[in-house]
């Protein structure tokens, strides 16, 4: 049995209560559900995939510390006791603000959403600034699926140069370049590093892996530039103690399968020859903030964020709320701190207007740090007035980090794992596959008309005039 294509208003409720419709299930779109728990509102949260991703540590996906499940608890589960929420798989494709309603779609199935509240929380992916040929070969770090393939191509790379014999291809393939110097960059390099420095050093026969060259590149002057000065250096000294290259006023102006160019601030431009390339540096919101933008007479930013009111709303629409790394106000950063709040204080003014009471003062950030891992026992934290660096801002990422994973089953697993990794020298996630490397650019040269024919998706849909598994479909 198939559904049909056909679009179809759903979401209306028996019990006449409002509708609070939640684009996103990261930080932003969770908190403000799980902060609507006790309110007389019905909540539909729609969003692309059914996990809530802890992205700070997808890096640890990606090298093998973690499982893909310990970061990314399914939706349903968290929100299971929670019965006036309904979770709706689906990518928002458009918000009519005058109808109040939230169109979705899946795999050909289009379904639409009326609202009388809507939170707005669909996050940012990778920019590459223009170039974005450059995602073929150097994948970023916004979702599960970017961290497995990058799982695949850093372990796989240490495969295939212990099949290698020429010494230049050898050497292609144990050079490792991260772009992007912010936390993710400098995290996702430290454990390169340590990967190759320590985890697989016994593990090959023919090719020695402390021999790898792991690069981080920035076109800023800075590592960490958001830290300040002082915990920047810090994280830089660390960087090369554990054998990471760091290379700064360093643009990437081209990358493909065997290497990337980079222009350094002398004007002169360099090959780097290199396998295995990920994209750590800025970041893009979604498309829907554009479409809000088009209809509220919000103005959108060059990242794609929305310039909200003071409460978090557009322009002319009260009921319009949006957070996280979507909204533009007082420059404040993408982080997830910035969601959180922001999803409370959305939810707070929902209750507040149901209630009858006036608003709220504007919303009002608390900044509670900054922290990123530089490698085991080693890290930065900027809490404040108070900065520190070494193994008690690497103890003071550990606590916080816990806090924040979602689940008593995820904490004790992960718990488990960091000690397997920090102090013993395994790593128990390292199960890499082709299809993890590969599927991502299968998928995009096959085209949206083929997964929609390999689901039992709507019969009547187009579907591609051939298949190219040369199967018959189920």
């Amino acid at each position: 049995m198939t559904t049909s294509p056909e679009t179809a208003p759903v979401g209306t409720t028996r019990s006449g209560r409002p509708r609070v419709v939640i684009v996103g299930s990261g930080f932003g779109g969770l908190f403000t559900a799980q902060a609507l728990r006790k309110a007389p509102v019905d909540v539909t949260i729609v969003a692309k995939t059914s996990h809530h991703l802890f992205q700070p540590l997808l890096y640890q996906v990606a090298t093998g510390i973690l499982s893909e499940g310990e970061i990314a608890p399914a939706t349903r589960e968290i929100l299971r006791w929670q019965k006036n929420v309904r979770v709706v798989l689906g990518e928002v494709t458009d918000i009519d603000l005058a109808a109040r309603t939230v169109t979705s779609s899946i795999l050909g199935r289009t379904t639409v959403h009326p609202y009388d509240e809507l939170i707005v929380a669909a996050g940012a992916g990778q920019s590459y600034f223009g170039n974005d040929r450059f995602a073929e070969f150097a994948p970023g770090m916004k979702s599960i699926d970017d961290a497995l393939e990058l799982r695949g191509r850093i372990f796989g790379a240490f495969e295939l140069a212990e099949l290698a014999t020429d010494p230049v291809e050898i050497d292609r393939l144990l050079t490792f370049v991260v772009v992007g110097a912010g936390p993710t960059g400098v995290e996702m390099a430290g454990q390169i590093a340590e990967l190759a420095h320590r985890t697989l050093r016994r593990d090959f026969r023919t090719i020695d892996p402390t021999q790898a060259r792991v690069i981080l590149l920035d076109a800023a002057p800075a590592v960490l530039p958001s830290f300040g000065e002082k915990l920047g250096d810090a994280a830089r000294r660390q960087l090369n103690r554990i054998g990471v290259e760091v290379q700064l006023g360093a643009m990437v102006t081209e990358v493909d399968a065997d290497g990337l160019v980079v222009k350094d601030s002398d004007g002169q431009t360099r090959r780097i020859a290199a396998a295995t390339k990920i994209w750590a540096a800025g970041v893009q919101a979604s498309p829907l903030g554009r479409i809000l933008g088009e209809q509220s007479g919000a103005e959108v930013d060059r990242a794609g964020r929305v310039s909200v009111q003071p409460d978090l709303t557009l322009p002319g629409h009260p009921e319009v709320h949006v957070v996280g790394d979507m909204m533009s106000l007082d420059r404040l950063p993408g982080v997830a701190q910035v969601a959180i709040q922001g999803g409370k204080y959305a939810a707070d003014a929902i209750k507040r207007r149901l209630a009858g009471r006036p608003p709220a003062e504007p919303f009002r950030y608390f900044d509670k740090g900054s922290m990123a891992t530089i490698s085991r026992f080693s890290a930065v934290a900027d809490i404040g007035k108070l900065k520190f660096e070494g193994f008690i801002a690497w103890v003071l990422w550990l606590v916080v980090h816990l806090m924040y994973i979602v689940g008593f089953k995820s904490r004790i697993t992960t718990v488990l794992h960091w000690m397997v990794s920090f102090l013993g020298r395994g790593r128990s996630q390292r199960v890499a596959t082709q299809q993890q490397v590969y599927g991502r650019l299968a998928l995009e040269h096959l085209g949206p008309g083929f997964s929609v024919s390999k689901s039992g998706g709507p019969k009547d849909d187009a579907a591609p005039a051939e298949d190219a598994t040369e199967r018959r479909s189920a």
